[in-house]
C-alpha cells in the first residue's frame, strides 16, 4: 500500500511537471514574439534619441526623447526635423564620448540656394522666404548673420531652431546625405511636450 501511495504521488508530481511545461510552451510565444518584433523594428524601422543641448529650444529640449524613423521607411524633406552622424568636427570630443550623432532641422535640400541677409531678416530658399514662426522662439532672428550657399549634391543644409545658440550648416558645411540616420517623428519624453514633430 505504501508503495502504491508513492507510485501515485511520483505520477502526480510528474503529471505536475508536465502541465508546468505545457503551460510556459503555451505562453512562450506571447513572450518571444513581442521581443523579436521590437528588436526588428528597431532594427530596420526607428531607433530612440536623447536631446543633449540646447540647439533645437524650443522645439526640443535637453532631455527630451524622441523617436526617429529611419530614412528608408521616411525619406526626410525641408523642414523635418533629422538626426545625423557628426560628419566631422561638430562636436567637441567631450560630447562626442555620449553620441556622434546631432539632430537638427533641414533647411535646404541637395541643389538647393539658402541666403540670408542677416540682421532679421527671414532665409530664402531658392528665392522663397521661409515663414518659420512656427518654431523659432519670439523675437530671434532666423540668422544674425548673412550667407549665401548653394547646397552641394548629395549634402543637405540644416540648422538647429535655436539659432543663437546653434551653428549648424552656417559654420560646418553641409551633411552628406549618407550622414543622416533618420527623421524625428515624435516626442514621447517629457510628458509636457509629448506629441508628434
Amino acid at each position: 500500500e505504501a508503495d502504491a501511495v508513492g507510485a501515485d504521488a511520483a505520477q502526480t508530481a510528474q503529471e505536475a511537471h508536465h502541465s508546468a511545461g505545457r503551460t510556459i510552451l503555451e505562453y512562450l510565444p506571447w513572450i518571444v514574439v513581442p521581443i523579436v518584433v521590437v528588436v526588428l523594428l528597431r532594427m530596420f524601422v526607428f531607433t530612440m534619441y536623447e536631446i543633449p543641448s540646447s540647439s533645437m529650444e524650443n522645439t526640443l529640449r535637453i532631455g527630451d526623447r524622441v523617436m526617429v524613423v529611419k530614412p528608408t521607411i521616411a525619406k526626410p524633406g525641408r523642414g523635418d526635423i533629422i538626426t545625423f552622424k557628426d560628419p566631422g568636427g561638430w562636436l567637441p570630443l567631450n560630447e562626442k564620448k555620449h553620441s556622434d550623432i546631432l539632430i537638427k532641422r533641414l533647411i535646404g535640400m541637395p541643389g538647393d540656394t539658402v541666403e540670408c541677409e542677416g540682421g532679421g531678416a527671414p532665409i530664402v530658399v531658392n528665392g522663397y522666404p521661409l515663414d518659420e514662426s512656427a518654431y523659432l522662439q519670439e523675437g530671434m532672428a532666423p540668422s544674425e548673420i548673412p550667407f549665401s550657399v548653394t547646397v552641394p549634391e548629395g549634402h543637405v543644409f540644416v540648422l538647429g531652431d535655436n539659432r543663437t545658440n546653434s551653428q549648424g550648416s552656417r559654420f560646418f558645411g553641409a551633411v552628406p546625405v549618407s550622414s543622416v540616420t533618420g527623421r524625428a517623428v515624435f516626442i514621447y519624453w517629457s510628458l509636457s511636450n509629448i506629441g508628434p514633430l
